[in-house]
């Protein structure tokens, strides 16, 4: 395979195009995963260099190809029951909502950023424990279309798995067997519980998204300036119905992003109402 080197100004053009689309903001010590991650788009199209694939990019008939970058330039790193504090509270938010909950006004629950699935179908075996047959709904989002194909699946290496409750592993998933040894699937039931779609949260937000009881935007801010934030934050937190949740990553913090939500501990926000 023909190797490439990517210039110092055509890294530059690939910053661009990943904040333009993703309001991603790419560090310059991601030069070596950028060059990495497109080599083989290059030898794909025969292409000489990483600028001649950003005009390939750039003359508005490839669309595909503008997905297949986006993909392949979008960081997914996740795992089963990630920060299981939001999980309990995600239990307890729940366990209060049920009383109320019929047809027609389900618990909704929304992984704004799901990656290859683990979050949310970490929400869905919380839900189905705690709601049962009560109505509830889960959406399950990305920019990547890549890792949407992955997470409908359900299938993942047992490694994702280390922070999975036993319990919850015995009764929602399927351990492989000889050639699938070493992976687990997620039962059937509980996929079909879950809505994954594209929606990429820089732009307008689809119409038909409607409102939910909480929203995990996790992991997702580290990745945004300080107006790219605040735009996506304002976006996501509109769809929060009063008094639902909001929750984000550990590492990170709504201090100058947005002051419309109470904290109620750190990472956990609440909508007034």
């Amino acid at each position: 395979m023909q190797q490439h080197t990517i210039s110092g100004s055509e890294f530059a053009s690939f910053q661009r195009f990943i904040f333009d689309i993703a309001g991603i903001t790419m560090s310059d010590s991601k030069k070596a995963l950028v060059s990495g991650r497109l080599a083989k788009r290059l030898q794909h199209y025969g292409l000489p260099t990483y600028d001649a694939y950003f005009r390939l990019l750039s003359d508005g008939t490839h669309p595909e190809e503008v997905q297949q970058a986006v993909d392949l330039l979008t960081t997914n790193e996740t795992y089963f029951f990630r920060e299981a504090r939001h999980f309990d509270l995600l239990r307890q938010a729940a366990e209060s909502a049920r009383p109320s909950l019929r047809a027609g006004s389900p618990f909704r629950v929304w992984s704004a950023a799901c990656s290859s699935g683990e979050e949310p179908y970490s929400m869905a075996m919380v839900l189905a424990d705690v709601l049962g047959d009560a109505p509830w709904e889960i959406t399950a989002s990305d920019i990547s279309t890549r890792v949407l194909q992955r997470a409908r699946t359900g299938h993942y290496p047992m490694e994702r798995a280390s922070h999975l409750p036993h319990a919850y592993l015995r009764r929602y998933c399927l351990k492989g067997i000889r050639e699938q040894q070493g992976t687990l699937l997620v039962e059937r039931a509980l996929r079909q519980r879950v809505r994954f779609r594209q929606v990429n949260l820089n732009t307008d937000l689809p119409g038909d998204l409607g409102s939910y009881d909480a929203i995990f935007l996790r992991n997702v801010m580290i990745y945004f300036n300080g107006d790219t934030k605040r735009q996506v934050v304002a976006r996501v937190v509109a769809r929060l119905k009063p008094g639902g949740h909001f929750i984000i990553g550990h590492s990170e913090s709504l201090q100058d992003i947005n002051d419309s939500l109470h904290s109620v501990m750190p990472s956990v926000y609440r909508k007034p109402g």
